[in-house]
């Protein structure tokens, strides 16, 4: 009988330790910053994933944004050399390599440099989770460059708080080894008509106008994309050929790639890779971007 009852126990026992494990959350993960260069962080659990291939370009191919491209290498030069560095908001054009600029200039300085210098992405459903990534980044030896792609909120989205304070804010700040970068068709992250809805209902309409586009403000750098030329986009399609050694016809392939953009209604870097891409395939050529 008393077999039986110290059974019982040990049963409700190991129901009750299951359910306060449940009730506790997944335990945080272990980060192994050796693991890559690259990492995507899961706040769930507290984790840096390893990104073991990274989808990116290299700097050399990206074509059409020369101004941009170089303010935004020297200041993540400095970042890794240690001096001050800006946040900065990539913002404007779809399609003009505003994500690809960040990670393949991340590359090109941590190679170059040979500091450890890692990017982390956070997604945007993420952002709430900042303080809690800033806190486990401040103890690290690394410089951490932060990477949120596509970064804009919606209406009774209030995830921008947490980035306001992330970015500048608070009383103990961004910590000195770690730098935000953000990509965003829009400049100031919030949609016109939200900005407008909140002028219409304050008190003060001003003072809630202020309260939005302040976002934007707290990146030191704003780097603007836009719209190429033909004469550009044609240059992308000639860089990619040359690079991947594209053995055809330079006329003949300026004018697929001119109808291929048409048949799309615009001109972008995405689109001229695109079109790179259908071409290696018609000529059996196998093309890698990293």
């Amino acid at each position: 009988m008393t077999e039986e009852i110290n059974t019982a126990l040990l049963i409700e026992l190991k129901r009750l330790a299951d359910a306060v494990e449940r009730l506790a959350g997944p335990a945080p993960a272990f980060n192994d910053w050796d693991a890559a260069d690259c990492f995507v962080w899961m706040p769930l659990r507290q984790h840096l994933l390893p990104v073991k291939r990274p989808n990116r370009v290299e700097l050399k191919l990206i074509r059409g944004v020369d101004h941009v491209r170089d303010i935004l290498h020297e200041n993540t030069v400095r970042f890794a050399d240690g001096y001050a560095a800006n946040n900065v908001l990539l913002w404007g054009a779809r399609g003009m390599g505003k994500s690809s600029l960040v990670k393949a200039v991340h590359e090109d300085v941590r190679r170059e440099s040979g500091v450890s210098l890692k990017l982390v992405e956070v997604h945007r459903e993420d952002i709430a989770s900042l303080p809690n990534l800033l806190d486990l980044l401040k103890d690290t030896p690394h410089r951490v460059i932060v990477f949120c792609d596509d970064l804009s909120f919606d209406h009774d989205d209030t995830a921008y708080k947490s980035l306001k304070a992330a970015l500048d804010g608070g009383v103990e700040g961004r910590p000195d080894n770690v730098l935000f970068y953000a990509t965003s068709n829009r400049r100031h992250l919030l949609p016109r008509h939200m900005m407008e809805n909140e002028q219409s209902t304050a008190i003060n309409p001003s003072e809630a106008v202020e309260e939005k586009v302040s976002l934007s403000d707290r990146f030191g750098l704003w780097l603007g994309f836009h719209k190429c030329s033909q004469e550009d986009y044609l240059g992308m399609i000639d860089g990619y050929a040359d690079h991947f050694k594209l053995g055809l016809d330079r006329e003949k392939m300026h004018a697929e790639a001119l109808e291929w953009a048409t048949t799309r209604g615009a001109r972008s870097g995405r689109v001229a890779w695109q079109y790179i891409q259908d071409l290696a395939g018609r000529m059996r050529v196998h093309i890698d971007r990293a």
